[in-house]
């Protein structure tokens, strides 16, 4: 892809859509709206980096109620011609074909190399990248698991839902408190997994979800940039072609 004069692209994850609460979801919704809209006439594309919604789940005929103004305002992205690219995290990683073909996105299960003006950006959310955390890859692959998910689909929504709601209680996006901090470079495993990729291949900027923390950090020859999330600190990254920045949206709604 080669920017548009004065075009940019942007980035954001972690919106969590449906904790702590429904009612201040709502809240957040429109926020996140705002911050689309604020940045709509210089965006040349939107990459939402997963854990958009805190769970989601497609049936063959339903999917779960709520946040449909965000949807419509995806829907706005791309029937204008932004490209808008959807990437599966841990929370809602079962999304299939709905939000492709009602809302036009393109959808990633896994991380993407994307090049840009020339730079190589890798992109994705990052859960269960890097060493450890092997209880959650174990997890993971269950839950890709197409027999599983296809189990899970002949369970009535209201208990289907109602039982991943229960489960996504236990997350840290529902407990309500702020206590990420950067561990250092040994201990940080997305850090350690930059530092695996740049073996393999030169790539300029490694942009991540999932930690809940906004990160920026020199790896080496490359820049990774943790998105952070919505729930705390609602900064979102933006890439001007040469160099990106993770920016924080102050939105003028009140809680």
């Amino acid at each position: 892809m080669q920017l548009s004069p004065s075009k940019k692209v942007y980035f954001a994850s972690d919106f969590h859509l449906g904790a702590p609460t429904y009612e201040k979801s709502r809240v957040r919704e429109r926020q996140i709206c705002a911050w689309l809209e604020q940045i709509k006439p210089d965006c040349e594309a939107l990459y939402l980096v997963g854990d958009i919604f805190d769970f989601w789940f497609e049936y063959k005929f339903a999917i779960p109620k709520g946040f449909v103004r965000l949807q419509g305002k995806i829907a706005e992205f791309t029937d204008a011609g932004i490209p808008v690219h959807f990437f599966t995290g841990n929370h809602d990683m079962w999304a299939f074909d709905y939000l492709p073909k009602e809302l036009g996105v393109e959808l990633h299960n896994e991380p993407i190399i994307a090049t840009i003006n020339g730079k190589k950006l890798y992109i994705g959310h990052g859960d269960g990248l890097g060493p450890g955390d092997y209880g959650y890859k174990r997890l993971k692959k269950i839950f890709k698991n197409r027999l599983v998910q296809s189990v899970f689909g002949f369970i009535h929504p209201n208990i289907g839902i109602g039982l991943a709601d229960f489960l996504s209680k236990r997350s840290r996006a529902k407990s309500g408190h702020l206590d990420e901090v950067f561990l250092g470079e040994e201990k940080e495993w997305l850090v350690q997994y930059c530092k695996e990729e740049l073996l393999k291949e030169s790539i300029d900027i490694f942009v991540f979800g999932h930690r809940h923390l906004p990160i920026v950090q020199q790896v080496q020859t490359a820049t990774y940039i943790n998105l952070g999330d919505w729930i705390h600190y609602f900064t979102y990254g933006v890439f001007d072609g040469e160099t990106i920045d993770l920016l924080k949206f102050e939105p003028n709604i009140e809680n």
